[in-house]
């Protein structure tokens, strides 16, 4: 038996908890001598109840060849807490993870600006907004966004940063391949093509118990965590006292006196929250020790469905820079280098992959090189803020002829 299929072999004991199968570790050195310990080598080593002992002494292998054969199929690894890249901000945290499930890419969460955001679920139109600016600020000053992926808050906040062309991070509280709320299905997607973590194998449901669980993994993983709405008694505050217990910083965004929403974060600065009113409120916390990945967040322009109720012109810092109109067909040029931060790499790269032609989806996914889910998110977000141009056939054109 391979040995991480001894580390899945104890992760699927009946009944098995991540402290025992953390235990089991500890007093054998390794799953696999916790695998060939007998009944009497557990009593010996005291600290497991008989149910623990009769779990343990249950050395089936089909549970963990089933999860193999799962993760092989979906393209899953799996990061156990021996491995030299289990981040040692998880590894150090009260009742860390024995295992995660990962899918996308592999980040050394310590040499990261990790910032976690977090909020309620039904969050307010300004919850809403500030959530993207915020998500959206952080990825494009250089952080990783981590988020539970859950409606409202957490979804926002995820959506600023794919369109700031971060990568986000996003934290299950189900198995891995299952998409949970349903309707976040392309959303999933994208965040997939950056990385996704669990500790609940493939397959598993999302249950309400495992949300609050999942909640110290967010902010294990993170230097700080945003509230941006919720409750007193909602699980974003669950999320900042764990984020407490773990030495992390807690920011708050300050809201109405007299909004249900706006309850928690208030309270939290009345307990010493560091208020974040924009994404410079909490990179500038960490300038001094990373200053090799922080950078300038750039402007912001205000999420498409609460813009309409805004002036039509666009903020001086997002106008674009044209050439003078010396295009085949009239379109004026758009100089990448001159737009600088305000617009993404992803966005570049698309910009680039069109050039001055107008072209099919898998024509733009082809020229870019990027994930398929990712240029039809990144197109979306483009379109709205006037970059492409969608034409019948779902063909798209540059809006200006990009130079560069």
């Amino acid at each position: 038996m391979s040995a991480l299929k001894y580390w899945l072999w104890l992760m699927t004991r009946p009944g098995m908890k991540n402290a025992v199968a953390r235990r089991a570790v500890e007093q054998f050195a390794s799953p696999e001598g916790a695998f060939f310990a007998d009944a009497e080598d557990y009593r010996a080593a005291g600290g497991f109840s008989e149910r623990e002992i009769a779990a343990l002494a249950d050395k089936s292998e089909s549970g963990a060849e089933e999860i193999l054969a799962r993760c092989h199929a979906l393209g899953v690894w799996v990061l156990t807490m021996q491995d030299a890249d289990y981040p040692d901000r998880l590894k150090n945290i009260y009742d860390p993870p024995v295992l995660l499930y990962g899918m996308g890419r592999r980040i050394l969460f310590d040499e990261e600006v990790a910032v976690a955001v977090v909020g309620t679920r039904s969050c307010s139109p300004y919850g809403a907004s500030a959530a993207q600016r915020l998500g959206f600020q952080l990825g494009r000053g250089g952080a990783v966004v981590v988020s539970g992926l859950a409606r409202g808050v957490d979804s926002e906040a995820v959506r600023g940063a794919l369109r700031a062309g971060a990568v986000p991070v996003g934290v299950l509280g189900g198995g891995i391949d299952v998409v949970y709320p349903p309707e976040n299905r392309t959303l999933f997607q994208d965040v997939a093509a950056g990385c996704l973590l669990s500790e609940y194998p493939p397959g598993a449901e999302p249950k309400g118990k495992h949300f609050p669980i999942r909640n110290r993994i967010i902010s294990g993983l993170s230097l700080g965590v945003v509230v941006v709405e919720g409750g007193l008694e909602s699980g974003a505050l669950i999320t900042a006292n764990h984020a407490a217990d773990q030495g992390r910083d807690v920011f708050a965004v300050p809201g109405n006196i007299d909004a249900p929403g706006s309850a928690g974060p208030n309270r939290l600065l009345r307990q010493g929250a560091i208020p974040a009113t924009c994404g410079e409120d909490i990179l500038g916390e960490y300038l001094a020790l990373y200053p090799h990945k922080i950078r300038h967040a750039g402007g912001w322009e205000p999420p498409a469905q609460l813009a309409r109720s805004a002036p039509a012109q666009a903020p001086a810092e997002e106008s674009v820079p044209e050439k003078e109109l010396d295009s085949p067909d009239g379109r004026a040029y758009i100089d990448l280098q001159a737009r600088g931060d305000t617009l993404s790499e992803d966005e570049k790269t698309i910009l680039r992959a069109v050039g001055a032609a107008t072209l099919q989806i898998d024509e733009i996914i082809e020229n870019a090189q990027l994930p398929a889910a990712r240029v039809l998110s990144v197109l979306t977000m483009m379109e709205l803020r006037g970059l492409v141009v969608q034409r019948p056939g779902k063909r798209f054109m540059a809006a200006m002829v990009p130079k560069n």
